[in-house]
């Protein structure tokens, strides 16, 4: 599958970023720019249901071999959030990044609160930027459209299909160094799944007080856990 993939900067270093679920590549703005203020060319890609790439068959294991088929190997680092997250730790053995972060990553999914799925299927239906705002006060004016503009764009179905994922993606072991970052709390790493990451050989952070969007609740904290990393 032929994925929309956004790029911006000439730097000689380059990362990936791999947005979320329901998001497209704006959602990675102000991270964007920073890189890209860092010497980095960063690529972005939107995910298939997402942004402007087709529309298929969902599976976590599709979304990871469109990762491969369209972002160049051996990049300095590759950035995942949630879903995208995910979708990079199955990717990441082909990918071959010389480092990994997952943001706030759905490896747990069994811990996803019962009934998200419909209030997420609500929340793209009814969206407007005052309610978006109302959820997320700590959004700049900026994330609050890139959002709506994720939204507008998502495929609906592809909600339908994350009922029928697996409940269990954490990885086995760390195929790159590798940081899992996390919310507080997180939404789908619970207290044993960090340890058992910690034991698979991932270093573990938490940003305090930031939401499952840590990028956006916490700019400052995101970038702050990421020292050394990018």
């Amino acid at each position: 599958m032929k994925l929309n993939v956004h790029e911006n900067g000439t730097g000689d270093k380059v990362a990936l970023l791999i947005h979320g679920g329901m998001s497209d590549h704006r959602t990675w703005h102000a991270v964007e720019d920073h890189l890209v203020g860092l010497g980095y060319r960063v690529v972005a890609p939107d995910l298939r249901g997402h942004g402007r790439s087709p529309r298929g068959e969902y599976r976590p294991e599709l979304l990871a071999e469109d990762l491969v088929e369209n972002l160049p190997t051996g990049a300095d680092v590759a950035i995942g959030h949630s879903l995208g997250g995910l979708s990079l730790a199955l990717a990441v053995s082909e990918l071959r990044p010389g480092r990994a972060v997952y943001s706030d990553p759905g490896f747990l999914l069994r811990n996803v609160p019962a009934g998200a799925t419909a209030g997420m299927r609500h929340m793209v239906a009814s969206a407007t930027a005052d309610g978006v705002r109302a959820m997320n006060p700590r959004w700049s004016p900026d994330d609050v459209a890139a959002e709506l503009a994720g939204f507008a764009l998502f495929d609906p179905g592809f909600l339908d299909a994350t009922e029928r994922f697996a409940q269990d993606y954490l990885p086995e072991r760390a195929v790159v160094p590798s940081l899992v970052q996390l919310a507080d709390p997180s939404l789908c790493i619970d207290t044993r799944g960090a340890g058992r990451l910690r034991e698979r050989g991932f270093e573990v952070c938490v940003v305090p007080r930031s939401g499952h969007c840590v990028h956006r609740d916490d700019p400052q904290g995101f970038l702050k856990s990421l020292d050394g990393w990018i």
